[in-house]
């Protein structure tokens, strides 16, 4: 078959704390490798990577749309393709895939549309319901998107038998099958992404990355999957609770091969938990210290990573093979909350794995919420607490956001049976407003805690972390300074800096492309 992936546009909100940067659509890329081993034509169409400087005017005054326009993105759809595939991972996106969507279908009312991603595994009736999408594969989509578009191909009507996917029936009805899917092949067997289909050095030049930006970037999934539970959280619906990981030297392999190929030094993992097996990093460590292009890059663990099994030797392993930057993610500094929302991670642990990571003169960082449904104002204390200790015992930054439902989880279900949530636009965007400055109170899900409270104690935290960081290494306040006015990223806080810079660039050009076309 002729098959056409599209990665939709993305929104910016300039309002934002935190850098919440587009990059390189690293689960669409492994769709399109494995569609093509399959023996399918595959092409896509990448709105961010074919158009990283356009910016048009968003659903919010502060929010724009990064990429090609809807219209754009199916005036380079194929006409001659047999099969559209779209994907999206954040749901605060979804209006705009919505309309992507029903465009695409105007224009092409006979070709099968299949979606996948995080949202679409989240909210797959209700999307279904929105949109003319035709199927919905859940979860990771290698497989499922294989067995799909083959029955596309082969003109069956009746999908029921597709293991997990949601389906329209005879009358149009959106329909779960009746089986869910269960890996059959490898996680070693799946191709390496197809990064070939997407412009990799676009988003490079623009830092449109994962973490830090350290140079040439192209992202990596090492391991799949995450064992833990926590109830606030989408990966025990979209990736499971069980953890895979690959052979440590097939990764090597692939950071390799993207290094002669894109002369890539700087590879974020975008894994859920990289570090679950002590065995493992250190088997890793030691087949990429094998390698003599180790000296050439830096890998990092942007997504938040366990804090168990890294003690010194670890660090040690980690310093010496370049992974320059993690993340832990204590989420609260209360063990109450942590034990409500299933978040298994105790301060001794958290404590000695920061000790071991500073030594070996690592850049850390924490990241916390605020806001859990049953979250009070002691809960917070605690948090700052945790905030102080960690900036004393040597971290680099924190992140604070608010907390936010996501479809599917299981926070999610228990506000939707107190009748908390309306699932609408207005909800979705919810998540894309988490990071401002201060959050509103349509957007606050806590039983006990106002969002004026909520926004103080947000401050507060990040005042008191920051006021020890910088009272206990003043030198860092200088270097941050200077290297966010030089647009050098070596921590988070520089990143950020840089971003706002840019987000601020890009919105003024999109209101001035507002102005102009309005003229």
């Amino acid at each position: 078959m002729k098959i056409q992936l599209v990665h939709p546009p993305v929104y910016l909100n300039v309002h934002a704390m935190t850098a919440l940067r587009p990059s390189l659509p690293l689960g669409l890329a492994y769709i399109a490798s494995s569609l093509r081993e399959a023996g399918h034509d595959v092409s896509v169409v990448d709105a961010v990577g074919l158009a990283p400087d356009k910016v048009t005017p968003g659903p919010r005054p502060q929010l724009s749309a990064l990429g090609l326009t809807p219209e754009e993105i199916v005036d380079r759809l194929d006409p001659e393709a047999d099969a559209f595939g779209v994907t999206n991972m954040w749901s605060f996106s979804w209006p705009i895939v919505r309309e992507i969507l029903h465009a695409m279908r105007e224009r092409f009312p006979n070709t099968p549309i299949v979606c996948g991603g995080e949202h679409f595994t989240g909210l797959p009736d209700y999307s279904m319901e929105q949109a003319p999408i035709d199927v919905i594969v859940l979860g990771e989509g290698e497989e499922g998107a294989i067995e799909v578009f083959e029955a596309v191909g082969r003109g069956e009507r009746n999908l029921s038998s597709v293991a997990g996917i949601w389906y329209r029936d005879a009358l149009g009805k959106p329909t779960k099958s009746i089986v869910e899917r269960a890996r059959r092949k490898a996680v070693d067997d799946i191709p390496m992404p197809a990064w070939d289909l997407f412009e990799v050095e676009a988003y490079n030049e623009r830092k449109l990355v994962t973490g830090i930006h350290y140079g040439m970037t192209v992202p990596i999934f090492a391991t799949r999957g995450c064992p833990y539970q926590c109830t606030y959280c989408s990966s025990p619906n979209m990736w499971t609770t069980r953890w895979y990981a690959r052979d440590p030297k097939l990764v090597v392999d692939e950071m390799e091969h993207w290094h002669h190929t894109y002369s890539a030094n700087n590879f974020p993992f975008h894994d859920l938990t990289a570090i679950l097996k002590k065995d493992w990093v250190v088997n890793f460590c030691k087949e990429l210290a094998s390698r003599p292009f180790v000296n050439e890059i830096r890998w990092q663990l942007p997504s938040g990573t366990r804090v168990e099994v890294i003690d010194d030797e670890v660090a040690e392993w980690l310093k010496k093979t370049n992974g320059v930057s993690l993340n832990y993610a204590p989420e609260s500094g209360s063990q109450a909350t942590r034990k409500r929302v299933k978040k298994m991670m105790k301060d001794e642990s958290l404590f000695r794995a920061v000790k071991a990571a500073v030594r070996h003169r690592l850049n850390v960082s924490a990241f916390f919420i605020a806001g859990f449904p049953e979250d009070e104002v002691s809960d917070l204390k605690q948090t700052v607490k945790l905030a102080r200790k960690l900036a004393f015992l040597g971290i680099t930054d924190m992140a604070f956001g608010f907390f936010f439902p996501i479809p599917n989880t299981k926070l999610y279900h228990q506000l939707v049976g107190t009748g908390r949530i309306e699932l609408n636009d207005d909800f979705l965007l919810t998540p894309i407003f988490a990071n401002e400055a201060k959050v509103a109170e349509e957007n606050n899900y806590s039983d006990n805690l106002t969002a004026k409270q909520l926004t103080r104690w947000r401050y507060w935290t990040l005042l008191n972390f920051y006021a020890v960081s910088f009272a206990t290494r003043p030198w860092r306040l200088v270097t941050t300074l200077w290297n966010s006015l030089i647009g050098k990223e070596t921590r988070k806080l520089e990143t950020y800096l840089i971003d706002v810079r840019r987000k601020i660039r890009v919105t003024l050009r999109g209101r001035k492309s507002k102005t102009g076309a309005a003229a």
